[in-house]
């Protein structure tokens, strides 16, 4: 049988290369034609596939006569029901709503910063002084005046208790009292503004002025920063505004710091950005080691689709065919001795997750699905199992 086979590939080789030593492709390229060579192309390549037609042809005989013929070795893995999960992957910021600068509220000069860059401070602790100039003294002059005024008023009132004076001195005392009242809380209000106090507990990151430098109104005096209170900020495009909400489950990746977290969306934005066309979210994120900075730069995977019994396989085995279907293949009728069957299975797909994709339709739980040579196989063609 094999003698049979090798004749008949002598025969096609003969007949393709031609006995006739004026039309060999030597001789047409000795001549130099340009015609004659074109010529000469078009029938080799003619010869050519008319040969790997007849070689097709003869494999195929082969594979059904030989009982020693090899089979198409394959991997397969097990379709199976499971959790499928889609995330949208994005870069965020680490911010704090503890971060802010004090600025003086009364002009004058820094008599005493009582703090340096780095200190850790507790709220309503008093970090810097400025010259009051001369506020404390008029302060103590109302307070006198006040307490003169207060005393009036009490005798007043008393005597206006038993019937005693006129009904007009009593409100003259009582309307005195009280514009000293307020007089001196106006005071001492205007007075505590030459006190720089922590509006929270956190750490001095910076001492702006310096003692002894003039001040006025709205000029930085320190940066007090809390690791405390931090959280991610994202813009997310609006395509995701009925997917992506408040409660979202979200994985938080710092690749500097090499450490991941499990949180949730805290806040999702409800205003879209013209500009960008996308939305802001915040995620709160705990900082109990003190290493996550403010402008720190995060991953943030968010999850926005599940289906709890889907088919999850490897985007490498899929192929597309001329009417844009996606394909795959199974092994079918698979042997105890690994021998099987190959077969085409037109498939409906859904979202990609890294390298997995989701299978809608046309796989169900069990199949054998070809991974290992999934791209060299044909429907139909004997395979074997590698196990």
């Amino acid at each position: 049988m094999k003698k049979f086979y090798i004749s008949i590939i002598t025969l096609i080789v003969l007949s393709s290369c031609g006995g006739d030593k004026k039309n060999s492709t030597e001789s047409v390229i000795e001549k130099g034609d340009l015609k004659q060579l074109r010529t000469k192309r078009t029938e080799i390549v003619t010869q050519a596939d008319a040969l790997n037609k007849e070689l097709e042809l003869i494999d195929d005989a082969i594979s059904k006569l030989d009982v020693n013929h090899k089979l198409a070795l394959i991997t397969t893995i097990t379709a199976k029901d499971t959790i499928f999960n889609h995330y949208l992957e994005l870069q965020a910021n680490v911010q704090t709503k503890e971060n802010i600068v004090l600025n003086a509220e009364y002009g004058g000069t820094l008599l005493q910063v009582y703090v340096t860059e780095g200190q850790k401070v507790t709220k309503g602790q008093t970090l810097a002084k400025i010259d009051d100039g001369g506020l404390s003294q008029q302060l103590s002059q109302l307070e006198i005046q006040a307490n003169l005024a207060k005393t009036t008023f009490e005798r007043q009132q008393n005597l206006w208790n038993q019937k005693i004076g006129s009904e007009i001195q009593y409100l003259q005392a009582k309307s005195s009292y009280e514009a000293q009242s307020k007089a001196v809380a106006q005071m001492r209000n205007q007075l505590s503004k030459t006190t720089v106090r922590a509006p929270f507990s956190g750490t001095i990151d910076d001492v702006i002025s310096e003692k002894g430098s003039v001040v006025g109104p709205g000029t930085p005096i320190v940066r007090i920063v809390s690791l405390n209170n931090m959280y991610l900020e994202a813009e997310v495009p609006e395509k995701y505004v009925s997917s992506i909400k408040k409660g979202s489950d979200v994985i938080v990746d710092f690749p500097i710091l090499g450490e991941s977290l499990d949180t949730k969306i805290s806040q999702a934005g409800n205003y879209i950005n013209p500009g960008n066309r996308s939305f802001m979210i915040q995620i709160n994120v705990p900082n109990k080691n003190g290493k996550i900075k403010p402008n720190l730069s995060g991953k943030i995977k968010i999850k926005d689709y599940t289906n709890p019994n889907s088919i999850s396989v490897p985007l490498s085995i899929i192929s597309e065919n001329a009417e844009g279907e996606q394909y795959l293949y199974i092994a079918e009728n698979a042997t105890k001795e690994g021998d099987a069957v190959a077969k085409k299975i037109i498939i409906k797909t859904g979202k990609t997750q890294g390298n997995l994709i989701e299978v809608l339709e046309g796989v169900k739980d069990g199949d054998l699905i070809i991974k290992e040579g999934a791209r060299s196989v044909k429907d139909g063609q004997k395979v074997t199992i590698i196990k």
